[in-house]
């Protein structure tokens, strides 16, 4: 195992055990007792949030705003609307498959079907199977070539990241409890392993699949090569702030979730780029000292594409989850408020930065 590899296991290693230990060590120092964060299947719901709030929903919302917008006026005077290159390849049989597989998949999941009521609370991982089947289709109808075809080791190895990767997501929500899960039955603990780790595979593969359908349209990402450098000086030092930072934040939520669940989203990313800097490692944010932001764009994009489909067809499955946020729980589209969708952005990065070991462990180098 070269040096680069094993860096990657032990960063990966750190990051870990931050992220599982220091939620329960700030729950433990607080005098909570860490058994009700440990019940399973996680049914109870113990966490009081704060009511909808105008301030802080007006405060998030501008915030929001303000970042996106530049990047927005910045693609739209790239000439986002020219037209694009056309397609070089026929759209291949087994795309159509998919797109089968899909339609079908979607039909069951929205309809009560007596015969199907068995299996009506399990459609949500056929859904996911056959949507990374129709981009890598879409894909390869583009350039001739996809993840699935030509990086299959890499392509098979991000479904078992992919389950591991959001367990950890499952971990850090119960010490907020911003989400749910309604009509899963009474199922036996290793019966909600399994039934919960099929979809939960499909998380990293999709992202990571749009993401390379969306680069296969450059007008998506016009005038981002070149754009607002970032220039950091000691950025090793800012690393380690950052994860001092990160570190006490995550050991608060369990404390103050209604104040810090926003790290949920941000803590897993934060504390990855800032142990890989502190390595003099790449990180997923590596370019945008230079300007480049095009990755980054793009990244967020395949996350929220994604998360818009993962919420339609949450919206009338049986088995769902329902979204419980403290001050912005208000003017949903399907189950999530609107300003809750701003929390897919970062997660595509926290996607591409896994995606990212995922390559390097078993290709020794970078495609993502």
């Amino acid at each position: 195992m070269n040096k680069r590899i094993l860096a990657g296991w032990l960063m990966g290693v750190m990051a870990c055990g931050m992220l599982l230990g220091l939620p329960l060590a700030g729950v433990v120092l607080n005098g909570g007792a860490i058994q009700t964060y440990m019940e399973f299947p996680p049914i109870a719901r113990y966490v009081v949030h704060a009511p909808f709030s105008w301030w802080a929903f007006a405060g998030l919302g501008g915030g929001i705003v303000v970042v996106l917008v530049p990047f927005l006026r910045r693609v739209i005077r790239g000439e986002w609307f020219r037209c694009q290159a056309p397609a070089r390849h026929g759209f291949p049989w087994w795309g159509w498959l998919g797109l089968a597989a899909g339609m079908t998949g979607w039909l069951l999941a929205w309809t009560r079907f007596p015969w199907f009521a068995p299996l009506q609370s399990f459609t949500f991982s056929p859904l996911w199977f056959a949507y990374i089947v129709v981009v890598n289709a879409l894909t390869f109808r583009r350039t001739g070539g996809c993840m699935m075809l030509d990086r299959t080791r890499v392509f098979a190895g991000l479904f078992l990241a992919s389950a591991f990767f959001w367990w950890f997501f499952e971990y850090l929500n119960r010490f907020v409890q911003n989400w749910y899960y309604e009509g899963i039955g009474d199922l036996a603990p290793w019966q909600y392993f399994i039934f919960a780790t099929l979809p939960f595979s499909t998380v990293l593969p999709a992202v990571m699949g749009t993401y390379e359908l969306l680069k296969t349209y450059p007008d998506l990402s016009a005038g981002l090569d070149d754009f607002m450098p970032l220039r950091i000086r000691h950025p090793r030092r800012w690393a380690a702030v950052t994860v001092v930072i990160s570190a006490l934040g995550l050991a608060g939520i369990g404390i103050r979730p209604d104040v810090l669940f926003p790290l949920l989203w941000l803590a897993p990313l934060l504390i990855l780029t800032s142990i890989q800097t502190l390595a003099g490692q790449d990180t997923v944010l590596s370019g945008m000292e230079r300007g480049g932001w095009r990755r980054v764009w793009l990244l967020a994009l395949s996350a929220l594409i994604c998360g818009f489909f993962w919420e339609m067809w949450n919206y009338h499955s049986l088995a769902k989850w329902i979204y419980a946020v403290p001050y912005v729980n208000r003017f949903h589209i399907f189950e999530m408020p609107i300003l809750g969708y701003a929390g897919y952005l970062p997660f595509g990065l926290e996607c591409a930065a896994i995606a990212g070991l995922v390559e390097m462990w078993l290709r020794k180098e970078k495609d993502f």
